[in-house]
C-alpha cells in the first residue's frame, strides 16, 4: 500500500488549519506539490482527491483547487457510519468520552421509540465527542437489550457498530433520520463546550437490523457552528 499520499494529505491539512493557505485561495499546482514533497503526480492527485472528498478543497476544472472553509465539520447525515470511522476519514484529533453507560428499564418515551414492552431492558449510552480539544457533539443512544447482552466502557469508547457487527455478528441494515434544532438541554450544558450557544442541532436516528428489527434510537446533539449538512441530490425529470 502506498502510504505517501495519506501522509501528504495530513500534512496539507495541517497547513490549511494553520492558515498557510487562506480560505478561498488556490492551492499550489500539482507540479509545485510534486517538487515540494518529492513524489509522483499520481501520489499528489490521490492526496488532492482525499482533500476534496473530505471537504477541504474544491477542484474547479481548468482553474485549480481552492481552499474551503473547514470551520464546520462534514457529518454525513444521510450515511450510516460510526464516529470512529468518521474521525479516521476527516483526519482530526478526535476522542470519545463515555459519560453514562447503564442497562435500564426505559420510560414511556423510549419504549415508544424502540417499540418494546415493559419487560425489555435497554442500554443507555451517553457519549461526548471531542474534536480538536472541544466537546462539540453529545450522543444519547438507547439499544434494545434483546439484541445486546453486554456493553462495556471500552466498547463504547471505540465503535459500538463494530462490536455489533463483528462480535455479535448482527447485520446493521439501514437507518431513518430527522434533523431538528432545539434549545440546549441541561445535559448539553453539562457535557458540551457550547461557547455561548443556546441552541443545538439534533439528529434523531432509528437504526434497524437487516431483517427490519429496530435496534437503536439515538439523538446526536451538535454545537451549531460545527455542524454542516451535506448531501448530493440529482434532479429527476418529471414526465408531463
Amino acid at each position: 500500500m502506498n502510504a505517501k499520499y495519506i501522509s501528504i494529505y495530513h500534512r496539507l491539512i495541517e497547513q490549511i488549519e494553520k492558515g498557510v493557505f487562506a480560505v478561498g485561495s488556490k492551492i499550489p499546482s500539482e507540479k509545485s506539490l510534486m517538487e515540494q514533497f518529492d513524489v509522483s503526480r499520481d501520489t499528489i492527485r490521490k492526496s488532492l482527491q482525499m482533500l476534496e472528498q473530505n471537504g477541504y478543497i474544491n477542484k474547479v476544472k481548468g482553474k485549480g483547487s481552492f481552499i474551503l472553509d473547514t470551520a464546520k465539520f462534514n457529518f454525513p447525515v444521510t450515511g450510516l457510519i460510526s464516529f470512529k470511522e468518521l474521525s479516521t476519514q476527516i483526519g482530526r484529533n478526535a476522542e470519545t468520552i463515555v459519560e453514562k453507560l447503564d442497562k435500564v428499564k426505559p420510560g414511556k418515551f423510549i419504549k415508544e421509540q424502540l417499540q418494546i414492552d415493559d419487560e425489555t431492558a435497554v442500554w443507555k449510552v451517553v457519549r461526548a465527542r471531542k474534536i480538536d480539544g472541544k466537546r462539540i457533539i453529545l450522543d444519547k443512544e438507547f439499544y434494545n437489550g434483546i439484541y445486546i447482552d453486554l456493553l462495556t466502557k471500552e466498547i463504547c469508547e471505540g465503535s459500538i457498530f463494530d462490536y455489533i457487527e463483528n462480535t455479535l455478528m448482527l447485520n446493521i441494515g439501514f437507518a431513518k433520520k430527522e434533523i431538528v434544532v432545539q434549545t440546549c438541554s441541561e445535559d448539553d450544558r453539562k457535557y458540551l463546550d457550547l461557547d455561548g450557544y443556546d441552541m443545538v442541532v439534533v439528529v434523531n436516528t432509528f437504526v434497524y437490523l437487516d431483517d427490519g428489527s429496530l435496534l437503536q434510537y439515538g439523538q446526536s446533539r451538535h454545537r451549531p457552528d460545527k455542524f454542516k449538512f451535506v448531501d448530493f441530490a440529482r434532479r429527476i425529470q418529471q414526465n408531463n
